[in-house]
């Protein structure tokens, strides 16, 4: 620790953090371009992005997004401007993204699979007048309508087959032309390729790092309704180097520097411009975009793209494109786990993992480490952190299994009393986690009510529930609004996963609370079983009978042969609690409509 860290308060995790750094090193806050302006500038001719084969580098890269932001420019994008990116895993995205931010405007990131619904709402609340797509009739269809039904007024197309190698940008056209859409040739539609036609000058941008935002993210925040996170350049910035930092301490000795080790710059560490990170993650997604491509870019890794998530081509490509970086979520290391052919593939080449998006049951964890040799930490944040706060060591130790980790450098994490929510709890009592950090959020795009609900004295209110042990280490209790208030009684949804996921029959499971006359709620599992396994309810319920309070006990066990899952491969509750929401209500009209009937019976 240096001088700075050890005249700070007597945080619990200075004493645990790794050797190799310094929670008080200086964190840059430089506009996000800068980021990649570096890295062209440091890897050049490497290869930065591989998709589908296709491989691009840093400097061809680096001259793409100039000629884009002179292109956006052109079309009005300036500072503060907001664009909207609908697009899947594809070079188009990492291009638009830096494009888009060099003119001086703001990225607003859409999911390709929201309903028309959703769709409506975000550009409304965003007040977006462009869209960059693909000409994809799955993706265009939507917005053509998007742009007869909100203020939306016009489209930069992206044509789908120039991004291929030969021979399929020739084949794609002819192999696909259902799938490709008729494009009108008005001044509404923009094609990407006259977009980029010009000498790649775009006009200086003088960009505030700590208050210009880089980035509108929408999510469900702690308060339920979707909002858009404004993510500054300086937000950004820094939870890269923040967890390029972590990541160059796996292989750092005390003393040498390494990749962001000092806070100004990839640096001449392990990993740098070396790694192949698999972007299977879709880009769009808060996670993505820091762990994926700025984690990715800072490096000089290789990052070869996937369109979405497809088990055998994630496999394929593993062991084909000798991945080292791999960051996912819980559910893609599981279906990896539970690969029919799984040992028939060599994944030796995989290094480093950082799950995030949802807890990481210790069972997948462990199981995908045996498999692949690499080391798979488990990180923890949210899209008003843009989304790292806290990840695990390298090195765990055994006590601290099931913990999402240590404070990222300049990251403080508290937990403060669930009533008293500005008294901060010491270690060993649970509470609301809190985050302080250059990675927090400016505040909520136009909700000024919601940010002043979520960010108070400085303190981001997650809506988790959690314990700070002796040692600095945070482990997640549930989400508050997830725990399930069972005959007076607080059930933790995560603490009864956990315990199922010890069952070896069991691949997938999610707990949740479904009304009960008697108890208020009552517990529910919906589980999925590995494939040729059987397990009944009364046998899962006697081997949890050891592992569990009669409380904390599934009343309901419901098997499923999927479960619901978000874009980005989570578990779905919320899918969950919405049938049974339906089948309650659907429930309802059945009775209605047997009284009714039943009176005019007697009548």
């Amino acid at each position: 620790m240096g001088d700075a860290a050890r005249k700070l308060p007597d945080y619990p995790w200075l004493g645990s953090y790794p050797p190799t750094v310094d929670w008080a090193m200086p964190i840059p806050m430089r506009p996000l371009t800068e980021l990649l302006e570096a890295a062209v500038a440091r890897h050049g001719d490497k290869p930065c992005l591989n998709f589908l084969g296709k491989r691009t580098s840093y400097r061809d890269l680096g001259r793409l997004v100039d000629r884009a932001a002179r292109g956006f420019q052109e079309i009005g994008v300036g500072k503060g401007t907001r664009v909207g990116l609908f697009l899947p895993n594809t070079p188009y995205y990492v291009v638009a993204f830096f494009a888009i931010l060099k003119a001086g405007g703001t990225v607003v990131n859409f999911n390709p699979l929201y309903a028309e619904r959703e769709l409506a709402h975000q550009i409304g609340d965003s007040d977006i007048d462009l869209m960059v797509t693909l000409d994809l009739k799955l993706l265009y269809g939507k917005m053509a309508r998007m742009l007869a039904e909100t203020g939306l007024k016009r489209l930069v197309i992206c044509r789908m087959a120039d991004i291929l190698p030969f021979p399929k940008n020739w084949l794609f056209p002819i192999a696909k032309k259902a799938e490709i859409a008729a494009i009108p040739r008005d001044d509404r539609h923009i094609p990407f390729a006259r977009l980029v036609a010009n000498d790649g000058r775009p006009s200086p941008v003088a960009i505030d790092a700590r208050e210009d935002v880089a980035v509108l993210q929408y999510t469900g925040g702690t308060t339920g309704v979707p909002k858009g996170a404004m993510l500054t350049h300086a937000n950004l910035y820094a939870n890269t180097v923040q967890c390029a930092t972590w990541y160059a301490a796996k292989e750092r000795k005390p003393g040498e520097g390494g990749a962001g080790a000092s806070g100004d710059g990839p640096g001449d560490g392990p990993g740098d411009g070396q790694e192949r990170m698999l972007g299977v993650l879709p880009l769009f997604h808060v996670f993505a975009m820091t762990a994926v491509m700025n984690f990715g870019l800072h490096l000089g890794a290789e990052i070869i793209l996937l369109p979405r998530f497809e088990l055998e081509q994630v496999m394929r490509t593993l062991q084909k494109e000798r991945i080292t970086l791999f960051p996912a979520v819980p559910t893609i290391y599981t279906a990896i786990n539970h690969h029919k052919h799984l040992e028939t593939f060599d994944l030796s080449s995989i290094r480093f993992c950082m799950s995030g998006g949802a807890p990481l049951p210790l069972e997948v964890k462990e199981a995908f480490e045996r498999t692949t040799g690499c080391t798979l930490v488990e990180g923890y944040g949210l899209s008003e952190c843009s989304p790292v706060a806290t990840v695990n060591p390298a090195v765990l130790h055994s006590d601290k299994k099931g913990s999402i980790g240590l404070p990222l450098p300049g990251t403080i994490v508290e937990i403060v009393s669930l009533e008293e929510p500005r008294r901060v709890l010491p270690p060993g009592e649970k509470g609301e986690v809190c985050i302080r950090g250059p990675q927090v959020m400016k505040g909520y795009w136009r909700r000024p009510a919601e940010t002043a609900q979520t960010l108070v004295d400085g303190r981001l209110h997650t809506g988790d529930v959690g314990v700070m042990d002796e040692d600095g280490y945070t482990t997640i209790v549930d989400r508050i609004k997830d725990m399930i208030l069972c005959s007076g009684f607080n059930v933790y949804p995560r603490n009864v996963e956990e315990a199922i996921y010890l069952h070896p029959a069991v691949a997938e499971c999610v707990v949740a609370g479904v009304p009960d006359e008697y108890r208020g709620q009552t517990v529910k599992a919906y589980v999925r079983l590995d494939e040729g396994q059987t397990l009944t309810a009364a046998e899962l319920t006697a081997f949890l009978k050891d592992k569990l309070s009669p409380i904390e006990m599934p009343k309901v066990v419901e098997f499923r042969q999927e479960l619901p899952k978000t874009m980005i491969g989570k578990l779905s509750r919320k899918a969950l609690l919405d049938e049974e929401q339906g089948k309650r209500a659907q429930t309802a009209r059945d009775a209605a409509a047997r009284d009714a009937a039943a009176t005019g019976g007697a009548a």
